[in-house]
């Protein structure tokens, strides 16, 4: 069994028209140059529209939409897998969600996640246009290496990663949409996850200001002892994750210390019921 992961951060994002041709090329060249897995940044095929509090239907769409379809066959044209996402809506209930969706290098859908925490501030009105999900993040075992997937703000409450690192996780990847700005405080947040979870994190930043915010700012890999792996504003770069990494951190402080599992379950009843 292969013991690395070769991913590439695309901090790119694909509107208009020449869209899905750009998107070809991105994926065409990390594949080219030993890629494996490529992440994109948070709603890569959609304008960032929480710059306000409008919504439009066009944003969202069912299972299986447009973007969802472009991102299946981008990844099965190039041979590649992919990390992307949509705002998908529930076709029982038509409530939409940010969905980041994992497509394999078959173009075959293989897992998606729902954005749980959602900002609301100038610039990121995020609930006026999804709602949160309702699931805990699962463990993704269809790569050398076994995944989980957060998406932007959910890394600022560590709970899902660290529930990832106990449940076999050895790295979660993360798209985003974040402030050039806030940057310091977005890598504090990385390097401790990495730590406390012993596992890695890479985040892929969307790369520009858009309808008035000034997102942007550097894409990350960040190792399971904290180390940088790789700090970046090219729009894209490569990272191999390495196994060995993981188990040689769950050996160290803090990494083998107990996860009491069931006497923080009994706590966060008492919060979950208050």
């Amino acid at each position: 069994m292969a013991s690395t992961l070769t991913i590439a951060l695309i901090s790119d994002v694909f509107l208009g028209p020449d869209g899905a041709e750009r998107l070809l090329k991105r994926l065409r060249e990390a594949r080219e140059r030993g890629a494996e897995l490529a992440v994109l940044p948070e709603l890569p095929l959609n304008p960032w529209s929480p710059a306000t509090r409008q919504t439009r239907e066009e944003d969202a769409e069912m299972p299986g939409g447009p973007r969802q379809q472009q991102l299946a066959a981008a990844a099965r044209a190039e041979r590649i897998a992919v990390v992307g996402g949509a705002i998908v809506c529930d076709p029982a209930t038509k409530v939409r969600y940010n969905t980041a969706l994992v497509y394999d290098a078959l173009g075959d859908l293989v897992a998606w996640y729902r954005k749980v925490h959602l900002p609301d501030e100038e610039g990121f009105h995020e609930p006026a246009h999804y709602a949160p999900g309702t699931r805990p993040p699962a463990v993704i075992r269809r790569f050398a290496l076994p995944v989980g997937l957060q998406v932007c703000s959910d890394l600022n409450r560590p709970e899902g990663c660290h529930l990832l690192g106990a449940m076999g996780a050895e790295a979660i990847l993360a798209p985003r949409a974040t402030e050039a700005a806030t940057w310091e405080r977005w890598r504090t947040v990385m390097v401790a996850n990495a730590m406390t979870s012993c596992l890695y994190v890479a985040s892929v930043n969307r790369p520009a200001p858009e309808q008035g915010v000034p997102l942007g700012g550097p894409s990350c890999v960040v190792a399971p002892n904290g180390a940088i792996v790789l700090e970046t504003r090219e729009p894209l770069a490569l990272a191999t994750l390495d196994r060995h990494a993981v188990a040689e951190a769950r050996t160290k402080y803090p990494g083998y210390l107990k996860v009491e599992a069931a006497l923080y379950a009994e706590g966060w009843k008492v919060v979950a019921g208050a």
